[in-house]
């Protein structure tokens, strides 16, 4: 359940580059504040900032596992070690 104090990062209106820059440091950002879950709003569109933001999520060493909010799909919630 996400909690009003997780932290999240909106990427609406960003391209998929910068938008993988910007959560990469978001990540790096939340682990060392020891934050255990974070929020990533990408919107739904046509699915492009998704899916290339979950392609990044697998490869970060940082992120335990990952999820699409089932309640919206806009969102991805973040698990980090």
């Amino acid at each position: 359940m996400i909690s009003s104090n997780t932290p999240l990062i909106d990427l609406h209106g960003l391209d998929s580059i910068y938008a993988s820059i910007i959560v990469k440091d978001f990540i790096s950002d939340s682990y060392k504040m020891k934050k255990k879950e974070i929020l990533i709003i990408h919107g739904k569109g046509t699915g492009t900032l998704r899916k290339k933001i979950h392609e990044d999520l697998k490869r970060n060493k940082l992120v335990k596992s990952y999820k699409l909010n089932m309640f919206n799909e806009g969102e991805t919630i973040v698990y980090l070690k």
